[in-house]
């Protein structure tokens, strides 16, 4: 496939590869000069060798998984600098940056819209462990920190979001071949953001459970997680109440010997309890999944009589009665459903004895049954407790996760929808970049060059087409009221079939077969029991029997819709189901603008730190990297309607008058551009039709390439800063006079308020003043008339008044009037500070005329 490594190089090429010290430093594909799967090839494993694990390659990103722990790569002060860098795009490369990118894409833009992040690669790649990041990512940066949080809603919320990861992935992911944490579901999880874009809820939309791995484990692979953390992380009276002993074998786990990273037992409780699942819960749920475990050891031995049913090999006997215990129902009952199925004939019952493999089949099916319905049950309970009220979420961001590609030696319907929903995602791709954007750019009159790309188109009519696929031939094969022939649905697939050039057919092979031509590669497909499994029929009787669980969970479980299982075969099929999920994931994705990361196996065997060349080269041609980087290196990822180009960027010229007019948006949108570049002094540097190197109007669009949109918003962000600038200076300047004023107004008011403090003095003094005068009076006219009795007669003076008179003239000898001096009769009092200036009387001075 494609070009290969022992392809002589050509000149370029050959210079291109002697500098291999600075391979290193190219964080875009979009540099590398020529742009060949070589020259990809051989710059992709100089980054990983440097330890350098994500690449840009132009709207995409390419994430090489190291197969051992990055802690440093991930911790939370590379979150916190990823989120406040002003351009994302000058940062190293990591999958943060398309976190971030789509973040602030939904704020900041015109109108908000919804963002997915599509995580694609083959199984093994590192696709779970990226949403992982990305989910971790936006709990952190999303999460309200100044905002008051009421009832810690919003740290039960980014709690339980973390929460759901280790819960599903313990119920959902299982050890293989290609990858130790395996996910065996696919899910799309929908992270709610309010206004302000904060987070405040989550959804979880899953894709086809692979439910035959709870009863059927291919050579070297293990069941889901949560069985073997049962086993490594239960207690003794855990132990003790599930019949679980050391040393115990089950046939449904296999390798149980072999301990991963992900048998944490502890976590998945601990993940439990923060979503709320109470212990009681907990418990029926466990009991569950050890009853699930006791049904896989129970063996059946074939009767000697073809009439009567088939037996119960004797030691089976216990593991049926712990079964039954666990599962809260009746142990001949559950016998009975195994070796007696219920033929309906009329109104009529008719009881007919079951096979060896059909009872062994019965077995199966219960266990499958159950393990879907308490998967269905557990991703329902997280959504509720999850999911926020419609009301009070505006957009969101969506991370899909789906199983990766898968080819192994015996391939059958699950690898088939596997593959299908890969396949999906790559049309998804196809249509939404290598071919809208170059649709796009001639039906706008750019001068374009189209680029070549690998079409899954062809594949996808074989698998889904109308009227004749694999789907719909393998429907008609479902509801056919007998036993599938596969040589014979061969034959009719070939039949109707052979003129697509997906299909081929190996005619030498003994067993029935098809083998599609994939994007990623050619797989066999095993016709043996794809029908039947595509029916997945559930006895009435296995269905019955539930409704009646005395475990309230089971109970729950299977009693929401009791019509519709006891019908028995339903007319839905797998594949129909399945088809119409996908479809709806469709939708939304192509609602929403996307974000693609790649993420690719550097080698098959998963050691740390190994690239091989011919496994990653076959990766890069299959999901079309190469022609990504040819259509983003020479394209235009930025389109801007005319009226959001003037909407937004009108600030940078807000003199021009803009009429109606396609010729006058045009010369508006060509002023501005130049303008730009002139103030970035990038025009001097552009010579000629260049500059639509950077830019170019079509007939309604503005197409800008990632560093022209870059100068654009630098200079709005200067713009705005001098707006800002301005509006502060302003701001500042009223605040100022304010104070001035202010301070102006409080000294008017302090002197009116000392004036009128020295006023209420003064009138008190003048009052004292006028009380000293009066007593001063008449302490004169006292002297004077006591002088004036001393001068004319002393023998005048009566008794009563010789006693004060000699105390008189005890102290001054003699009296003379003339000495005493005259009272002031002016009070001047100058300024509001000077004393009040006045001669005082003698010294002895009455207190109470005071």
């Amino acid at each position: 496939m494609g070009t290969s490594l022992n392809d002589s190089l050509d000149e370029d090429i050959r210079l291109f590869l002697i500098d291999e010290k600075q391979l290193h430093t190219y964080d875009d594909l979009t540099k590398v000069n020529p742009v060949t799967p070589s020259t990809v090839l051989t710059c992709l494993q100089a980054r990983y060798d440097a330890k350098v694990f994500y690449t840009h390659a132009g709207c995409t990103l390419v994430a090489l998984n190291p197969f051992q722990p990055i802690p440093y790569l991930y911790s939370l002060d590379v979150m916190k600098e990823y989120h406040c860098t002003s351009q994302p795009q000058e940062s190293k490369p990591h999958i943060f940056i398309v976190a971030e990118e789509a973040y602030r894409n939904v704020k900041g833009q015109l109108e908000p819209v919804n963002q997915s992040l599509v995580v694609s690669g083959e199984s093994g790649a590192g696709k779970t462990w990226t949403s992982r990041c990305l989910m971790k990512y936006y709990a952190t940066v999303a999460a309200s920190s100044s905002v008051v949080k009421k009832q810690n809603t919003v740290e039960r919320i980014e709690r339980r979001v973390l929460d759901s990861n280790p819960l599903m992935e313990a119920f959902g992911n299982a050890c293989t071949l290609r990858n130790n944490n395996s996910s065996r579901f696919g899910k799309y999880i929908q992270l709610q953001l309010d206004s302000r874009q904060l987070l405040v809820g989550a959804s979880v939309q899953t894709y086809l459970l692979e439910k035959t791995r709870v009863v059927f484990q291919p050579t070297g692979e293990r069941n889901f997680h949560i069985f073997y953390q049962m086993m490594s992380g239960a207690t003794t009276e855990q132990r003790k109440e599930w019949k679980m002993p050391n040393g115990q074998c089950f046939a449904w786990l296999p390798n149980s010997n072999t301990h991963l990273e992900e048998d944490c037992f502890e976590e998945t409780v601990g993940a439990m309890g923060h979503l709320g699942i109470n212990t009681e819960r907990q418990r029926e749920m466990f009991r569950i999944l050890a009853g699930i475990l006791h049904l896989g050891n129970i063996e059946f031995c074939s009767s000697s009589d073809d009439s009567q049913p088939c037996d119960l090999e004797e030691k089976s006997k216990e593991y049926l009665q712990n079964a039954a215990e666990f599962l809260g129902v009746v142990a001949l009952e559950l016998e009975s459903c195994f070796r007696v199925r219920t033929l309906k004939a009329g109104k009529q019952s008719v009881l007919k004895p079951c096979s060896l493999s059909d009872c062994l089949v019965r077995r199966d099916c219960l266990a499958k049954v159950i393990y879907a319905g308490l998967f269905e049950w557990l991703v329902t309970y997280i959504n509720n407790s999850m999911c926020a009220e419609s009301s009070t979420w505006s957009n969101f961001i969506g991370v899909l996760d789906v199983y990766g590609f898968e080819c192994f030696q015996l391939n059958n319907l699950e690898q088939l929808c596997i593959n299908y929903a890969n396949e999906k995602l790559q049309q998804h791709f196809v249509s939404h970049y290598l071919k809208a954007q170059q649709e796009e750019y001639i039906s706008e009159g750019l001068e374009w060059s189209f680029v070549k790309y690998q079409d899954n188109r062809g594949c996808l009519d074989l698998i889904e087409g109308s009227p004749m696929s694999v789907f719909s031939l393998l429907n008609e094969e479902s509801r056919l009221n007998r036993t599938s022939d596969a040589r014979l649905f061969r034959v009719r697939l070939e039949n109707e079939l052979s003129k697509n050039r997906s299909i081929s057919w190996d005619r030498f092979s003994q067993e029935p077969h098809f083998t599609v031509a994939h994007y990623a590669g050619k797989v066999n497909y095993q016709i043996e029991g794809m029908a039947e499994k595509n029916k997945d029929p559930v006895p009435s009787e296995l269905i019955n029997m539930l409704h009646k669980s005395k475990n309230s969970l089971l109970h729950q479980v299977f009693s929401e819709d009791e019509e519709q299982p006891t019908k028995g075969l339903s007319k839905v099929t797998v594949v129909s189901k399945f088809k119409n999920s996908l479809e709806n994931l469709m939708k939304i994705l192509h609602s929403t603008t996307p974000h693609y990361t790649r993420c690719i196996k550097p080698n098959q065997d998963c050691k740390p730190l190994t690239f091989k060349r011919e496994e990653v080269i076959l990766q890069l041609e299959a999901c079309g990297i190469v022609e990504t980087i040819h259509i983003s290196a020479a394209g235009f990822p930025v389109r801007i309607p005319f009226e959001s180009f003037i909407q937004r960027y009108r600030m940078i010229k807000p003199t021009l008058t803009i009429d109606s007019g396609n010729n006058n948006i045009l010369d508006f949108v060509e002023t501005i551009i130049t303008d730009v570049l002139k103030q970035e002094d990038v025009l001097h540097q552009i010579r000629g039709d260049k500059q639509n190197s950077l830019v170019h109007c079509g007939k309604s669009k503005v197409f800008l390439t990632q560093s022209m949109l870059d100068l654009l918003e630098d200079r709005r962000k200067k713009i705005l800063s001098q707006c800002a600038f301005t509006i502060q200076c302003c701001w500042l300047r009223y605040q100022q006079r304010k104070r001035i004023i202010r301070r102006q107004s409080a000294t008017v008011i302090q002197a009116v308020v000392r004036s009128w403090l020295v006023r209420k003095q003064v009138h008190q003094w003048n009052r004292a003043a006028a009380i000293i005068q009066k007593s001063w009076r008449t302490w004169r006219d006292l002297l004077a008339s006591l002088a004036d009795r001393e001068l004319d007669d002393a023998a005048d003076v009566t008794p009563n008044e010789l006693p004060e008179l000699n105390l008189v003239i005890s102290k001054q000898g003699s009296v003379h009037v003339s000495s005493v001096p005259e009272p002031v009769t002016e009070w001047e009092v100058q300024g509001g500070d000077q004393p009040v200036q006045t001669n005082w009387p003698p010294s002895e001075l009455n207190q109470r005329d005071l």
